[in-house]
């Protein structure tokens, strides 16, 4: 990257999007964030960051980014990810997840920023048939927030064949599966409003936000009847975006990327792990299953590691629930002063 060239990230002061920038600007890049603050806090992003409010599907103020800040690449997070939403209301999710992903990628074809990082989902599976899921396994997504995220994917892949130089616009589309917690030094994490998320939901009662937790379906085929997931620290996945980043720069190929540990724990395994932690037991009560839910999804991560050099350093539960939960405690106390 040339000296004078800055990174965009969409999404930047959101929960995943604001990890990733710090740790951009931790290790020496120049980051330029454009977040519409729907989910996001201004709060979030280090004060060396330029910051501009608005929509990433926005031509006009994208174009005005790129030619202002000289950008490299863009690293996408900013999209709708509620997934019960979603359902409900999936035009939304079409409007901001799928149209605003093409202006986007259409401004940087015409500004010829050639590297491109996506927030993907592992929604993309929908309910997988193998299970721990690699790339190969068949996309059959069954919420509208899924589909958004592979048409997405889709669009990336044909524009990047566009060209008859490769090098003109290549692209890593990272598949998240569970991401949870908070920032390993404390200072940052999940701080979206109405968050659906296990994990923040679950420290949310346990720090008295909520009355209760609602265990959505406990007749999957599953150990204990409930949905298993493959929980990543997020500290681990924003390091994920670095590499992706890193080896687009070296001139590494085109391609999409399973982001998980390649395990999985239940719904009562996690609500279980967070009143340990927290020490407190909260009311945690048993419902109907909820639209858009697959019962089981566990990352198959090889490709990952061994593409991109990728080695986790937070693949631990406990540590994932201990530090949602201290940094849930630090927002209530901060919100009850």
């Amino acid at each position: 990257m040339n000296n004078d060239s800055s990174i965009l990230v969409t999404g930047g002061a959101g929960y995943i999007g604001s990890h990733t920038t710090h740790q951009l600007v931790d290790a020496g890049y120049v980051v330029v964030v454009v977040d519409n603050l729907y989910s996001g806090h201004r709060w979030a992003i280090p004060d060396v960051v330029k910051f501009y409010e608005g929509d990433c599907g926005d031509r006009e103020l994208i174009a005005e980014i790129m030619t202002t800040h000289n950008i490299a690449a863009v690293v996408h997070f900013a999209g709708h990810i509620v997934v019960p939403e979603s359902v409900s209301n999936p035009i939304k999710y079409y409007q901001n997840n799928v149209v605003g992903s093409v202006n986007l990628i259409q401004s940087c074809i015409e500004h010829r920023v050639g590297q491109f990082i996506f927030s993907s989902s592992a929604a993309v599976y929908g309910n997988p048939e193998t299970i721990p899921a690699d790339e190969s396994t068949p996309t059959k997504p069954i919420t509208p927030y899924g589909t958004t995220k592979l048409i997405t994917e889709w669009t990336l892949v044909d524009a990047a064949h566009s060209f008859e130089n490769k090098n003109d616009f290549r692209y890593v589309a990272l598949r998240y599966f569970n991401v949870a917690g908070a920032q390993v030094a404390g200072n940052l994490g999940q701080s979206t409003p109405e968050a659906t998320h296990l994990i923040k939901v679950a420290c949310e009662t346990a720090c008295g936000k909520r009355p209760e937790l609602m265990i959505y379906g406990t007749d999957y085929p599953t150990d204990d009847g409930t949905c298993v997931r493959d929980y990543i620290h997020v500290d681990d996945l924003a390091a994920a975006h670095l590499r992706a980043l890193e080896y687009l720069q070296q001139g590494g190929d085109c391609e999409i990327l399973n982001c998980g540990y390649g395990r999985g724990f239940s719904v009562r395994e996690v609500v279980n792990k967070v009143k340990a932690v927290s020490g407190i037991d909260f009311r945690a009560i048993e419902s109907e299953r909820r639209a858009g839910d697959p019962h089981a999804l566990i990352a198959d991560s090889q490709r990952i590691r061994k593409t991109l050099g990728w080695q986790p350093q937070y693949d631990d539960l406990e540590l994932i629930c201990r530090t949602a939960y201290e940094w849930e405690h630090k927002l209530t106390s901060t919100q009850g002063s």
